[in-house]
C-alpha cells in the first residue's frame, strides 16, 4: 500500500513538472511571437524611414498631393487640374475686362446726361417759343415731384428655398433682391413687393453684410412665413383704402379686357381643368406650367421662386404651386423670341419684366429691354433669328462657363443696390413732404 501511495504521488508530482513545463513553453513560444512581431514592426518603420533605391517605382503622387492635384511638374512646381484651369481663365478673363466694364458704365452714365440735356433743351427752346420765362420754367422742372403711380399687383418673391441652394448661391439670391426692390422703386408704375421666406442664411446676410438695409426700404412686406401668407397680407392692402390705381391694362377680364392666363394648345385636352377650390388671386410662376401668362390682373399676387442653383433642381415652384392648389402659369418668353440659351431667368429679371410691362403693355418690348443680349434672345420674324434646334442644343452652356463671372457681379449690384435704396429712400421722403406742402 505504502508503494502504491509513493508511485501514485510521484505520478502526481510529474504531471504537474509537465503542466508547469507546458505553460512555460507556451509562454516562451508566445514572447517569442511578440518579440518578432516587434522586430518585423521596427524593420518595416526602419525601410519607410530609410530611401531607397526604388522609391521612384513604389512612391505614389497622391503621398504628397491632394486630390484635385496631379504629379509636380519636372520644375517642382504643382500642376492644376482642368476645373483650377478653367477658374484661373474666368478670373483672369474677368480682370481684364475690369477697365472695358469702367468704360461702359461711364459711357452710358453720360449717354443718360445727354439725354437728360437734350430733354431739358427742348423744354426750354418750348418756353421760348410760348413766350414764357426759361428760368422760371427751370425752377418749376426741378421742384416737380417724381411721378410714381401704385397699382394693385404685387411681386412675392419666395425665398423659402435655402435647403436646396449653397452659400454663395444664397448670396446671389440676396443681391437679386436688392436689385429688385431698387428696380420696382423706380417704376413710374409701382407695384407691392413682397418677401416670404425671410429667414436662415438670407436673413443673416441681411442682418450682417448689408447692415439692415431692408429696414429702411418703402411699401415692402418682408415676412418669415410662406408666400400664402405674404400674398394674403397683399391682398389686404390690395383691397385697402391705399392699395393703388387700377389702370386699364390691369383690369379685370369682366371689364373687357381678354384672359389674364391661358392653356396652351399643345395641351388642351390634356390638362384637367381648375379645381374650384384653387386660390384665384395667387399666380405662382413657373416655366413648367402648362399656361401661359398673358397679362397681369388687379389684386393678384404674383410668385416669384426665389432660388439660385444652375437648374440642378427641376419642377420645385411648380409643385409648390399644385400642393398649396394655387394658379400657375409661365412667361410668354416663347411666344415673342427665340433664345440661344435656356429661357431661366433670374428672379430680379422676372420682377423687371413684369414692371415694364406695366408701363408699356406690350410683352416684346419688356424681354429686349430686360432680357441680357449675351442670351442672344431675338423677336420672333427678325431678320437674323436662329433656328429653334440650335437654340435647345445650346440649352445650359452658357450659364455654367459664366458662374464665375455672375459671383462677381452679384457682388459689385449687392454695393449699388444698398446705395441706390438708400438714396431710394430718400427721394420717396421728399416726394412726400412736398406733397403734404401742397396739400
Amino acid at each position: 500500500m505504502a508503494a502504491e501511495a509513493a508511485s501514485s504521488i510521484d505520478s502526481d508530482v510529474n504531471m504537474v513538472d509537465s503542466a508547469q513545463e507546458t505553460s512555460v513553453s507556451v509562454a516562451q513560444a508566445a514572447n517569442g511571437k511578440r518579440k518578432a512581431e516587434t522586430e518585423l514592426d521596427e524593420e518595416r518603420t526602419l525601410k519607410k524611414s530609410t530611401p531607397s533605391a526604388n522609391d521612384e517605382e513604389t512612391h505614389s503622387p497622391e503621398d504628397d498631393f491632394p486630390d484635385d492635384q496631379t504629379e509636380a511638374a519636372p520644375d517642382g512646381e504643382k500642376k492644376m487640374t482642368k476645373n483650377q484651369l478653367k477658374k484661373l481663365k474666368r478670373k483672369q478673363a474677368w480682370e481684364a475686362r475690369r477697365e472695358d466694364r469702367k468704360v461702359k458704365r461711364k459711357d452710358k452714365r453720360h449717354e443718360k446726361q445727354a439725354k437728360k440735356r437734350e430733354e431739358k433743351q427742348a423744354i426750354l427752346e418750348k418756353a421760348v417759343a410760348e413766350g414764357k420765362d426759361p428760368e422760371e420754367v427751370l425752377r418749376e422742372l426741378a421742384h416737380k415731384p417724381v411721378e410714381i403711380e401704385r397699382v394693385p399687383v404685387t411681386f412675392v418673391i419666395d425665398c423659402d428655398f435655402e435647403q436646396y441652394m449653397r452659400e454663395h448661391e444664397i448670396g446671389s439670391l440676396s443681391a437679386q433682391v436688392v436689385r429688385s426692390y431698387s428696380m420696382n422703386r423706380k417704376s413710374k408704375y409701382q407695384a407691392n413687393l413682397a418677401i416670404s421666406g425671410f429667414k436662415g442664411a438670407l436673413k443673416d446676410i441681411f442682418t450682417g453684410k448689408l447692415s439692415n438695409t431692408h429696414k429702411n426700404w418703402k411699401n415692402v412686406a418682408i415676412e418669415e412665413g410662406s408666400f400664402i401668407e405674404a400674398a394674403k397680407h397683399a391682398y389686404q392692402a390690395m383691397t385697402g383704402l391705399e392699395g393703388g390705381k387700377v389702370i386699364d391694362i390691369i383690369k379685370p377680364e369682366s371689364e373687357g379686357n381678354t384672359p389674364s392666363i391661358s392653356l396652351d394648345n399643345s395641351f388642351t385636352g390634356k390638362v384637367a381643368p381648375e379645381a374650384e377650390d384653387v386660390d384665384q388671386t395667387i399666380v405662382y410662376l413657373t416655366s413648367d406650367s402648362p399656361y401661359t401668362l398673358e397679362r397681369l390682373e388687379a389684386n393678384t399676387s404674383y410668385i416669384i421662386g426665389g432660388i439660385v442653383d444652375r437648374n440642378r433642381e427641376k419642377g420645385l415652384c411648380y409643385k409648390r404651386a399644385l400642393e398649396h392648389k394655387v394658379r400657375h402659369a409661365k412667361l410668354p418668353i416663347g411666344e415673342f423670341m427665340r433664345m440661344q440659351s435656356r429661357f431661366v431667368l433670374t428672379t430680379n429679371q422676372v420682377v423687371e419684366i413684369m414692371a415694364k410691362w406695366l408701363q408699356c403693355g406690350d410683352w416684346a418690348e419688356a424681354f429686349m429691354d430686360v432680357i441680357p443680349k449675351r442670351k442672344g434672345g431675338v423677336l420672333k420674324g427678325q431678320e437674323g433669328e436662329q433656328q429653334e434646334e440650335n437654340a435647345q442644343d445650346e440649352d445650359g452652356q452658357e450659364d455654367d462657363g459664366q458662374e464665375e463671372d455672375e459671383r462677381k457681379q452679384d457682388g459689385e449690384a449687392q454695393t449699388e443696390g444698398i446705395e441706390e435704396g438708400k438714396a431710394g429712400v430718400k427721394q420717396e421722403d421728399r416726394v412726400q413732404e412736398e406733397l403734404k406742402e401742397e396739400a
